[in-house]
């Protein structure tokens, strides 16, 4: 099926979808109707029919990517049940919104960051890209809307000034995501977080905001200043050793725990468990990095960074992934299965890393 045409279906399919009033994330509520119901209880309601967006990065053994896949390439499980994809939409323009840390800790840090704006034009080259800019500390300020002018851009990243003692990354998270949201529903919708791991001050518990990102279908990319942070005020630390052994972490249906699992296990992290734990819960559970857990769960990647080039190859390696990652789409054959849904990609080729989002989550049917 070329690629027009599966796009052409795609788009009609939502747009019946939104006219019908289903066109939710598997495992979300209406906004209006999730605000209507008691906060420490978990949600029941009736799965409706929806389009899952899965984006997926594929690379070698020695981490380039591969590009020029064909659909036929892919095997995509829902719970280990087999999907049928129903098109790459790789070709999608792309609305891009930066949230920025600027609280009183990175006097220092925050030049380094605003340099990033002219950098930010390679991310929207080839996809009719836009872009806006959101500084945060403990208030979400809209610096710039979305715009494809990259003077723009520049601008408003030279105007933030570092702000209170609070980072509030959850709320940040979601006030991007309530900004993408408003956009037309064909463009794909991207954040890039740039903050420190540890969530300061935020209002919103990190469910909440996982589920807007769910519902939103939106990839959060992240650049993780934490160790610069640490770097310039001379209080840097190795970094902890996973809580967990690899080879205890828990694996998906139908994987043995080899050495190469466990080795791969132990590189992309399985937070399946962490998932269905953040959801489950019916108070706010401490998250020691919540940027991990928000690009693990949307399909993304978090970065580090120290120095200008290393933040230079950060963002480029982001810019590169964007415009190489496939974005497979299909609507689960077994929407009325409750709980964590996990996602697995295959590709019909010897020796590939693939990486996609884990899943997502669905609330118990009523019974």
């Amino acid at each position: 099926m070329g690629m027009c045409h599966t796009r052409v279906m795609r788009y009609a399919l939502i747009f019946l979808l939104c006219a019908s009033g289903f066109a939710q994330a598997p495992g979300t509520l209406d906004p209006a109707r999730q605000n209507a119901s008691k906060p420490d209880e978990d949600a029941k309601f009736n799965i409706q029919s929806n389009v899952v967006i899965v984006p997926t990065t594929v690379r070698d053994r020695n981490g380039q990517v591969i590009d020029g896949l064909q659909l036929q390439d892919f095997e995509l499980f829902d719970n280990n049940k087999l999907q049928k994809i129903t098109a790459d939409v790789r070709d999608e323009p792309l609305s891009l919104v930066v949230a920025v840390q600027r609280s009183s800790n990175l006097t220092e840090v925050l030049p380094k960051i605003q340099r990033i704006g002219s950098l930010l034009n390679q991310m929207l080259a080839g996809q009719d890209g836009e872009v806006a800019v959101i500084g945060f500390d403990h208030r979400i300020q809209v610096m710039q809307d979305f715009t494809n002018e990259t003077t723009k851009l520049s601008e408003a990243m030279k105007k933030m000034t570092p702000g209170s003692a609070e980072h509030a990354v959850i709320d940040a998270e979601e006030a991007a995501i309530r900004m993408l949201k408003k956009r037309p529903i064909e463009r794909r919708r991207v954040v890039l977080l740039i903050a420190e791991k540890r969530d300061k001050g935020s209002e919103l518990r990190l469910r909440e905001a996982l589920t807007q990102a769910q519902f939103a279908n939106v990839s959060i990319y992240s650049l993780d200043i934490s160790t610069v942070v640490a770097a310039l005020t001379d209080k840097g630390m190795p970094p902890r050793p996973p809580s967990i052994p690899p080879e205890a972490q828990h694996m998906p249906g139908n994987y043995p725990s080899t050495p190469t699992t466990v080795e791969q296990n132990y590189y992309n992290g399985n937070y399946i468990p962490v998932f269905v734990d953040i959801f489950k819960a019916a108070k706010s559970l401490f998250v020691d990095d919540t940027l991990d857990v928000f690009t693990r769960f949307t399909g993304g990647r978090e970065y580090s960074f120290i120095g200008e080039r290393s933040l230079e190859k950060a963002v480029s390696g982001i810019s590169e992934e964007l415009h190489s990652q496939y974005l497979l789409s299909y609507s689960p054959n077994n929407q009325t299965e409750g709980g964590f849904h996990d996602i697995r990609v295959v590709v019909n080729r010897p020796g590939l890393e693939v990486r996609t989002r884990p899943g997502y989550w669905v609330a118990a049917r009523p019974e």
